[in-house]
């Protein structure tokens, strides 16, 4: 086998971890090793929330963007427009509830998950009532909770 030859440049890489390692500081406990966090970004609900806050510049009357397309909003449902209407009615009522109807197939297979986590957590020597399986299953599948009545 040949030497190699081994330059000062690798001589002090090898050395190098050594040095580095000393001037480490470790993180006190409870300290952030990245104290500023994640950089602020701006959400798509802030970004509209901002744009219709702002000042309408074409309107003469001084109004925010938000109460020009609301006095258009209004002005459309006054027409007669039912889609209009609807959006003003959700707005400002809130959308009315809407029932689920589950069908036979689909209950079945909400009844064996069911049946699936109460089995997995009395197996785990942990208590699971009914209303427990279907608390958890219905963070998953909010049809679920249908099956409470």
């Amino acid at each position: 086998m040949s030497k190699q030859k081994i330059t000062d440049k690798q001589r002090n890489n090898s050395e190098e971890p050594d040095k580095r390692l000393a001037n480490l500081k470790p993180f006190q406990p409870g300290q952030s090793g990245n104290p500023k966090g994640r950089p602020k970004s701006i959400t798509l609900s802030e970004a509209y929330r901002k744009m219709l806050a702002a000042m309408d510049e074409t309107d003469p009357q001084g109004r925010t963007r938000a109460e020009v397309l609301a006095e258009q909003m209004y002005s459309k449902a006054k027409t007669g427009d039912v889609g209009a209407l609807k959006e003003i009615a959700d707005r400002v009522e809130g959308k009315a509830r809407q029932t689920i109807a589950l069908s036979v197939e689909k209950r079945e297979q909400l009844e064996q998950a069911i049946s699936g986590i109460m089995r997995d957590a009395e197996q785990a020597g942990d208590a699971c009532t009914r209303e427990d399986a279907i608390a958890a299953l219905s963070l998953f599948r909010p049809e679920a909770r249908d099956l409470l009545n």
